[in-house]
């Protein structure tokens, strides 16, 4: 089983969902995965200590519609990190992938994230030890380099470093992270793109499956990468923001397979999914607030967004809310076809 889930991983990996903090948890996943069957996504980053130390195994819960699905791992300690890749992968994860981006106050402190690009050898340790303790494929998802770093020097020695410790797939988050200076918001805008560098380390490490990230606002922009010569491209805002436009179409576009989806079959598909999670306890809008993109750009959007916006957070808020919402997105699109 493990090894089916690997190799469903690196082939769905030609267009991915990147990992978002508070975005990317098991329902948003359940959504973007009615939009796209192919596409490989990627949970919340979960820190390691949190499962070894803390015990939070239900952090790794999710349901086997989600696949191909990725589990993000922090941390910096090699033996730790093994273990926690071991408790991902008895979960069921195709894909463990190490967390060498993240720019936030929180993560520099516990040793991890993009402050691990000045630690290559740290990583190399990490890498060898996640993959001595897990069959599924073992990943990283870095920057180009951090602060001061020159990224055609360090990002070459940081590739060449993982690859030797068993790392045959990488997501490159083509901007600098300045942890000083920047906000973690203002590090996912401020530094400029060099995608043109991660064109070159693919050509430099060709055995190595590169993805690239960071700024992708397009499926036509992601195919542009694709043809361009690389193996996969990694979408984090525009696919939450406007699913849509990102998802609905990929199956068919990027990997030669199944229809366009549609968002009002999707939006309805969802309806029995809630229903499942009100009845465990759940509440609406821990569904729905990821679903307020679907019909981004589409007649009757606004009133979509509103009408769950609104009524989610109220007691008692049920599937019925959803199909309110689909009638304001019904009545748009008939004043447009008028």
């Amino acid at each position: 089983m493990k090894k089916q889930l690997k190799t469903i991983a690196c082939g769905a990996a030609r267009l991915s969902v990147a990992p978002m903090m508070d975005w990317t948890d098991r329902h948003c996943r359940y959504f973007l995965r009615l939009l796209s069957q192919e596409a490989l996504l990627y949970t919340e980053m979960v820190t390691a200590p949190a499962l070894v130390r803390g015990g939070a195994l239900h952090l790794l819960d999710h349901s086997a519609e989600e696949h191909p699905v990725a589990l993000q791992l922090g941390g910096s300690d090699p033996a730790e990190l093994a273990q926690a890749a071991r408790l991902g992968a008895e979960a069921g994860y195709g894909e463990i992938n190490l967390n060498c981006g993240c720019p936030s106050d929180r993560v520099q402190s516990g040793t991890f994230g993009a402050v691990l690009m000045t630690q290559a050898p740290l990583v190399a340790d990490c890498i060898a030890a996640m993959r001595d303790a897990v069959e599924v494929e073992v990943t990283v998802k870095c920057r180009i380099g951090v602060d001061d770093q020159d990224p055609e020097v360090v990002l070459p020695d940081f590739l060449e470093r993982i690859a030797e410790a068993g790392c045959g797939r990488v997501i490159i988050h083509a901007r600098k992270a300045w942890l000083q200076g920047l906000s973690p918001k203002e590090n996912r805008d401020i530094p400029p793109l060099d995608s043109d560098l991660v064109m070159r380390m693919k050509m430099q490490f060709p055995q190595l499956h590169i993805s690239v990230n960071g700024g992708v606002g397009s499926l036509a922009e992601a195919k542009g990468f694709l043809d361009a010569g690389l193996d996969g491209v990694m979408i984090g805002r525009a696919a939450y923001h406007t699913p849509t436009d990102i998802l609905a179409a990929a199956d068919p576009e990027i990997f030669g397979t199944g229809v366009v989806a549609d968002p009002v079959q999707v939006a309805r598909a969802m309806l029995p999914y809630i229903e499942r999670h009100l009845a465990g306890g759940g509440r609406l809008h821990q569904v729905t607030r990821h679903m307020l993109g679907l019909f981004a750009g589409r007649p009757g959007a606004r009133a979509w967004r509103r009408v769950l916006s609104e009524g989610a957070t109220r007691p008692g808020a049920g599937p019925d809310l959803v199909e309110q919402a689909l009638e304001r997105i019904d009545t748009g699109a008939e004043r447009a076809a008028g």
